[in-house]
């Protein structure tokens, strides 16, 4: 990713962004997106930050989408940018987007929850950066990415908004903030841009605080440490029985009041729900690789017992027929398992 041009970084360094709003979306977030951004005001007290998950070579067009439903000027993030009020910056996809107090970076580290762009990790990063002037907004998406990332902008001193659960396409995610997060509005999209408009036209009371972190570190150092604990035989008590999905590293368990997470010492981060589902796909990738080896076993018992049929070897001929008979039963069996799993899972996204 190229470096921003440096009059745009320039520009903004005199200029105060007295609130950032940060939003995250995944599937059925792009609707609410445009219902929300086409109510934002041009003359908007803020700059809005925006991660919607898309595939990491996919091409994003949200720019574009927006910039034709509102007033607000809507790009890709760059790395190095400088910050303006009323402009909409959108994370590329295959890198994470993370705040500075003036300026915004992007990261290819390791995915948290499954995705990057990762929602919690720019709430996270606006959290420290903005602290009491950040605004964390959670809209339409599967699972609960972002609720960990709204927690922490709720305990600097933030607002914690969510789009209403009966209004949105997929209702996990704002159904996980809410469940977790001491929430300040639920409200639908339209009614969302309504109070931002009217939460960052407030005046300031305070004088900000200035940014405790600017990055991830936390997380990372407490990984970090309990290694080297673990290396020199000292018993952190944080290191899980579970294997991360991505690397097959130790996850550690990270535990914030009721909130949990799994971090391994590479970095890829995950909540229970995310760590749950990606276990899910490993299991379902390993099912249909077993099911590949014995339908490869079965063909070729068939064809050594064709051959033997050649040689009228008939002895020979009927053991590699019963191979090739219990492999295509056991794989038939894997094959029913997986089509079972396939339509309980179904069945619990209908209920």
């Amino acid at each position: 990713m190229t470096q921003a041009a440096n009059h745009n970084a320039d520009s903004s360094k005199d200029l105060d962004v007295p609130f950032a709003i940060v939003i995250g979306a995944s599937a059925g977030g792009v609707e609410a997106l445009v219902r929300l951004v086409k109510k934002l005001p041009a003359n908007l007290s803020a700059a809005v930050f925006i991660v919607v998950h898309f595939p990491p070579y996919g091409k994003s067009v949200l720019p574009q989408i927006l910039n034709r439903s509102g007033s607000l000027l809507a790009k890709h993030a760059e790395d190095g940018d400088g910050i303006l009020p009323g402009h909409i910056y959108i994370a590329p996809p295959g890198y994470h987007l993370l705040l500075r107090q003036n300026s915004m970076f992007l990261s290819h580290g390791p995915r948290e929850n499954g995705h990057r762009p990762a929602i919690d990790l720019l709430f996270r990063s606006a959290a420290r950066a903005y602290q009491s002037r950040a605004i964390g907004v959670v809209l339409s998406g599967a699972l609960d990415d972002g609720t960990v990332g709204l927690e922490l902008i709720k305990s600097k001193g933030g607002i914690a908004i969510a789009q209403d659960p009966n209004e949105a396409v997929f209702d996990s995610m704002p159904r996980s903030a809410i469940a977790n997060v001491e929430i300040d509005y639920v409200l639908p999209a339209t009614d969302i841009a309504s109070i931002l408009t009217k939460l960052v036209s407030s005046p300031l009371t305070e004088k900000p605080m200035p940014p405790d972190e600017t990055q991830i570190e936390q997380e990372a150092e407490v990984v970090a440490a309990d290694k080297a604990a673990s290396e020199q035989g000292e018993n952190s008590n944080r290191a899980s029985a579970v294997t991360c999905p991505e690397c097959g590293g130790v996850l550690w368990e990270i535990r914030n009041d009721n909130l949990v997470r799994f971090r391994c010492h590479v970095g890829h981060a995950y909540s229970l729900d995310s760590l749950i589902s990606e276990q899910a796909d490993m299991v379902e990738q390993a099912l249909w690789a077993a099911v590949r080896a014995l339908e490869e076993k079965a063909a070729l018992a068939r064809r050594m017992s064709s051959h033997a049929r050649q040689q009228n070897y008939a002895h020979t001929e009927n053991q590699f027929q019963e191979r090739a008979h219990e492999a295509e039963k056991s794989a038939n069996l894997l094959r029913q398992i997986l089509f079972q799993s396939s339509r309980n899972s179904e069945a619990n996204q209908a209920s």
